[in-house]
């Protein structure tokens, strides 16, 4: 067999222009509409979400799209975890189960809040939660479980629906990486008691920052809107210091985020409907490349292409981090391995650098050992995981040539065999 010299090793780059990304206008979907929506909040002259009208369109229009009677806008997809979190009224040293592969910013909430995260560990094919090893991690003082969508994969959402049952928890959706992703021709977000989605720069739907948090629960959905604004009825006319109900944060979006994000909440659908298609036409060029997989799309489950995840067979003897440096060479954006290492390895968790020198809440609460070898499936999955940057502007050139550059680099490995 014999393989040309990759480009890392001083061969031809696969791809010479660069793709689009979510850095640029190339890979984004902006346009008038969102220009549109902009300057008539410029020209009202409130730019306050208290006032104006473009966040509370954008609430109202995003609860209706995802099938629930809520939507709280905030400042980001770490806020808006936040906003989940804190309408539980959660004791200092409750527990809620996280799993160990996602962004950090859906684990600091749970801190923020006192409470300790319980890391519960991940289907190795697709590094999403387990229901087994959730159910094994509930004790006396869980209260909920965060489901994420990693990636734009969907969690088993049956299964953990029925242990949250069971067991009274709430569970909350993490679908920042999933926007109109399915699961059993439902859309995230409809199926848990709250849902989280981030307006982040590189996700489906974009205004730079932002959140959406998502509920039919009365309760919740009240609590957060107070939870953003500093715990301030405003309805109820009160001023003075009897008007600030609890301790809360100002998480407030502007009305420049609420109109560029209610103008893509237009432009969401077809937006993941280019991925997938581009992800899926990416999965059957390479389907016959020994020693990788595309990523693992559970039956039942339409996926969302946040990122492509490429699993690379270490029985072949091949090192996924080598693979991806040799990816990166050929013009093929990606994060290799992604987060690197299970969330609990942060000096945040791991050295619990939280509060001063205190540890709190770790040190009064937690009993898991936050060290290498507490959930071994995540661990696994991470080191043999590339994430391919995706984005609903490639076109069929652009799928053709990384599926060049996985042929290539997966050739030169075959041949060192």
């Amino acid at each position: 067999m014999t393989s040309e010299t990759l480009a890392i090793d001083g061969g031809s780059k696969t791809i010479t222009n660069k793709l689009p990304s979510f850095l640029t206008a190339e890979g984004r979907t902006f346009g008038e509409e969102e220009e549109d929506l902009l300057l008539e909040s410029i020209r009202s002259g409130c730019l306050s979400r208290n006032g104006g009208r473009m966040v509370l369109g954008l609430e109202k229009d995003f609860a209706a799209a995802i099938g629930v009677k809520h939507a709280v806008a905030c400042s980001s997809g770490t806020s808006c975890v936040h906003l989940a979190i804190a309408a539980l009224d959660l004791e200092p040293g409750d527990e809620v189960i996280v799993p160990p592969i996602t962004d950090i910013g859906t684990i600091l909430p749970v801190l923020w809040q006192n409470a300790i995260p319980v890391f519960a560990d991940v289907d190795p094919c697709t590094m999403l939660l387990d229901p087994k090893s959730v159910e094994a991690n509930i004790t006396g003082k869980t209260r909920a479980v965060i489901a994420v969508h990693l990636a734009g994969a969907v969690c088993p959402m049956d299964e953990l629906q029925q242990i949250c049952s069971r067991h009274k928890l709430v569970l909350i959706e993490d679908c920042s990486q999933a926007f109109w992703a399915q699961y059993k021709d439902k859309l995230v977000g409809s199926m848990g008691d709250m849902a989280c989605f981030s307006l982040q720069q590189s996700k489906h739907m974009t205004c730079g920052e932002g959140g959406l948090m998502v509920t039919s629960n009365d309760a919740y959905s009240e609590r957060a809107l107070l939870f953003a604004d500093k715990g301030w009825p405003r309805h109820s006319g009160k001023m003075g210091a009897f008007r600030f109900l609890f301790l809360s944060q100002n998480y407030r979006m502007s009305e420049l985020n609420g109109a560029v994000a209610w103008a893509q909440l237009g432009k969401v659908s077809a937006c993941v409907q280019r991925r997938r298609k581009a992800a899926e036409s990416l999965s059957a060029k390479i389907a016959d490349i020994a020693g990788v997989a595309p990523p693992h799309v559970p039956a039942g489950t339409a996926h969302a292409y946040w990122l492509y995840m490429l699993s690379i067979n270490a029985a072949s003897g091949t090192v996924a981090a080598t693979f991806g440096e040799a990816l990166l060479a050929e013009g093929v954006p990606a994060w290799v391995r992604y987060i690197v290492d299970p969330l609990y390895m942060s000096p945040v968790i791991a050295d619990q650098k939280t509060y001063g020198t205190s540890g709190y809440p770790f040190s009064a609460f937690s009993h898991q050992k936050f060290e290498r070898g507490l959930c071994p499936n995540a661990e696994s999955a991470l080191n043999s995981v590339i994430a391919i940057q995706w984005n609903e502007n490639y076109t069929e050139e652009h799928v053709s040539q990384i599926a060049q550059a996985i042929r290539k680099v997966a050739a030169h490995f075959q041949t060192k065999k």
